[in-house]
């Protein structure tokens, strides 16, 4: 399913509970002359016992956002800026990216998508419904990551955890365009009992 190598760079990026495995294979089936870097974060104890060649690998929590995913989706946002119709960004997106990636939209802080996803976790919503918030709290899902890689090529592997393998849903989507709203995103915060922080009012 590997695309083949572009004329330009290729930015390998992932998010995922199977993040660091998926990685390993793309490094060991990518020819060794073709250009190739990146950057994936996955669940603590879940990166590869040996370093990757040419894709780093980070941990940090799951299913609760911390710091260290915090850090890794900026970079990850970073890396994909400035890159030309040449160049090639690879997306492996598995279980569990969604809290992996946790890049708070302006305005927003960490804390406050940590007590508004542990307040979700409790609520008995569905993994679409969650994830339909956690987009709007954040700077890198719902499309946003495929805006900042723009004119690069996109391809994105996933392994889907959700019922009906929306890829919008997958990983709350970063590459695919979002359908919901920030109405739909707050009737959902009402109807679990959420309050919405007071910064993304």
């Amino acid at each position: 399913h590997l695309p083949e190598p572009p004329k330009g760079r290729t930015v390998v990026i992932g998010a995922g509970k199977a993040a660091a495995a998926m990685a390993e294979a793309v490094e060991a089936h990518w020819p060794a002359d073709a250009p190739m870097s990146g950057l994936v974060v996955t669940r603590y104890g879940h990166g590869c016992k040996e370093p990757l060649k040419r894709i780093e690998v980070v941990e940090a929590s799951h299913p609760v956002p911390d710091a260290a995913g915090q850090q890794a989706a900026g970079r990850i946002l970073a890396s994909v800026q400035g890159l030309t119709g040449d160049d090639l960004v690879l997306v492996l997106m598995s279980g569990g990216a969604s809290a992996l990636l946790a890049l708070p939209a302006p305005g927003i802080t960490l804390a406050d998508k940590q007590a508004v996803n542990r307040a979700l976790l409790k609520s008995g919503e569905n993994i679409q419904s969650m994830n339909c918030v956690r987009k709007h709290l954040s700077a890198i899902k719902g499309g946003r990551l495929a805006q900042a890689a723009a004119p690069a090529e996109i391809v994105t592997l996933m392994i889907s955890d959700v019922p009906g393998d929306d890829p919008s849903v997958i990983g709350s989507g970063p590459t695919v365009p979002d359908a919901t709203t920030l109405g739909d995103a707050r009737a959902i915060l009402r109807r679990a009992g959420i309050a919405v922080p007071e910064s993304a009012s």
